[in-house]
């Protein structure tokens, strides 16, 4: 694919590691992501209900195609334990053409 933006990095989080990979493995088996970087617990501090939060937590790095946004927050939706996930979606504006067709063919 030659636009660029065809491709995003989706990040969430998830309190545990077990959690983040075994939704990794599910994204990954589905052909939704290419490659899914679990980054180190860290310390989260949040607004929840009108109340400063905190707490550890895993984040995830999701690369895909834009086409399949949608179906990667479904399967985020139906295996976080959070009554509301960040699921956020970033636009890859620039990237190595190789490693782009590598996305393209590793979801296809």
């Amino acid at each position: 694919m030659s636009n660029q933006t065809a491709y995003i990095v989706v990040m969430t989080t998830f309190p545990s590691l077990d959690e983040a990979k075994q939704l990794a493995e599910r994204l990954l088996n589905q052909k939704l992501a290419a490659c899914i970087n679990i980054l180190p617990k860290m310390h989260s501090l949040y607004i929840w209900q009108g109340q400063v939060e905190q707490g550890e937590e895993h984040q995830l790095l999701i690369k895909t195609r834009a086409e399949h946004y949608l179906p990667v927050q479904q399967l985020v939706l139906a295996n976080h334990p959070y009554e509301l996930p960040e699921i956020i979606a970033l636009p890859i504006s620039q990237g190595l053409p190789a490693y782009l067709q590598w996305i393209e063919s590793s979801t296809s």
